[in-house]
């Protein structure tokens, strides 16, 4: 008979042998968290729309605050995956693929933007930029220590640098604007090119650990992890729902 050979163990802070490298439930659960707290500040924009509310998104610190940390941790997850991709070797073909997936769907968001909003419509918003800052970051996922470099870099001259110049169409994604533009999301490449660099030093100091400092987020309920799994679809489909509940309960009250 002969003997069944043993499975060599797995590498020093890697994955166990049939897990995807691609696929951590902390980190998708993080990024259904992520979800989640987008979907409730969709929700009461929502009231707003349809005179429910009279929340101040523009100028409220509590709103504008909420919605910073929102696209902050879906940013630093875009960073994290940056370095899963990159550990689990995923070839530029099928990554450009799924970048030109969220480009199309972008596309769509603003479509429907200008249907609502024609005077405020999305013309770069959170989609456009996680599309293009994936191309240009990708390439340092495998160097963390330059990418927090150059993170804090874009960080601070997004943040204290700006000039006329770009607060037109044509140059707003960018970012440097002196005011915001008028547009209903609205997410230059700078300051924001910083958060996905400084996740990709976050993911890379976390997988030099197996991701044992956030290993408690995979007790989360499996639901967080689906809606990780599956985030770019729940984006795309959560405003349609949430404004036509909203629609038909308005329409059977009056």
């Amino acid at each position: 008979m002969a003997r069944r050979k043993r499975r060599p163990p797995p590498a020093a802070g890697g994955p166990a042998p049939d897990a995807s490298p691609l696929r951590v439930p902390a980190v998708d659960a993080l990024r259904g968290l992520a979800i989640l707290a987008m979907i409730a500040y969709h929700f009461a924009f929502d009231l707003r729309f349809f005179g429910l509310s009279r929340a101040d998104f523009e100028n409220d610190p509590f709103w504008l605050g909420a919605r910073a940390a929102i696209v902050t941790s879906f940013l630093l997850l875009v960073g994290i995956s940056l370095v899963l991709a990159h550990r689990a070797r995923v070839a530029w073909p099928a990554f450009a693929r799924r970048v030109a997936i969220v480009a199309a769907c972008a596309l769509a968001a603003s479509a429907a933007s200008y249907a609502l909003f024609p005077a405020t419509y999305i013309t770069f918003g959170i989609l456009h930029f996680i599309a293009l800052a994936s191309l240009l970051a990708r390439p340092l996922a495998a160097r963390p220590r330059l990418a927090l470099a150059l993170g804090a870099g874009a960080l601070a001259g997004g943040l204290a640098f700006s000039h006329p110049f770009f607060d037109a169409r044509a140059t707003s994604w960018i970012g440097f604007t002196t005011r915001k533009p008028a547009t209903q999301d609205y997410v230059p490449l700078f300051p924001w090119i910083g958060v996905v660099l400084a996740g990709i030093a976050l993911g890379a100091a976390l997988a030099r650990r197996s991701f044992a400092p956030v290993a408690g987020l995979d007790r989360l309920p499996a639901a967080l992890r689906w809606l990780g799994r599956h985030s770019l679809l729940v984006y795309m489909v959560h405003q349609p729902l949430l404004m036509g509940a909203l629609w038909a309960v308005v329409a059977l009250a009056r």
